[in-house]
């Protein structure tokens, strides 16, 4: 009996904690923190029961920065309704004069509390130092 493949679609959203690190005159380096919001919808490609593809695109709005971040996961459920996440995310920056592209990488987790509500968190790292690290946490909904 040949089965066919779930694909699922949904939209999320939540709080964006993002982090930046400053020179402070002879002191060094500091952390300075903006505190946003992330909406956006995602799509989930379903390879079998455990595993499957989850490509995302995601507004990001902070005071004065504003991106759009497209992550592409490899997503597997590693317990009864809790999942990893991670893959490359791709990010357009709106407020950079230059190098507005830049590519990261995400790790997230997610809780299934209903068959189409989920909590989540991820961390995505800048590879430079105008790539800022966010902390994303928040709900998504299965359409």
């Amino acid at each position: 009996m040949h089965s066919q493949n779930e694909v699922n679609f949904g939209v999320k959203g939540g709080l964006n904690l993002t982090f930046f690190n400053v020179e402070e005159a002879n002191f060094g380096a500091n952390t300075e923190t903006e505190t946003g919001f992330y909406l956006g919808a995602f799509t989930e490609f379903e390879i079998n029961e455990t595993f499957s593809l989850q490509p995302e695109v995601l507004y990001i709005g902070l005071s004065d920065f504003k991106f759009i971040n497209a992550p592409i996961y490899a997503k597997y459920e590693v317990a009864n309704n809790f999942s990893l996440l991670a893959g490359p995310s791709l990010n357009y920056f709106f407020d950079f004069f230059s190098s507005k592209f830049k590519v990261r990488a995400d790790i997230s987790a997610s809780y299934n509390i209903t068959p189409s509500l989920d909590a989540h968190m991820k961390y995505t790292i800048g590879f430079e130092e105008i790539a800022p690290n966010g902390l994303f946490i928040g709900m998504g909904l299965v359409l």
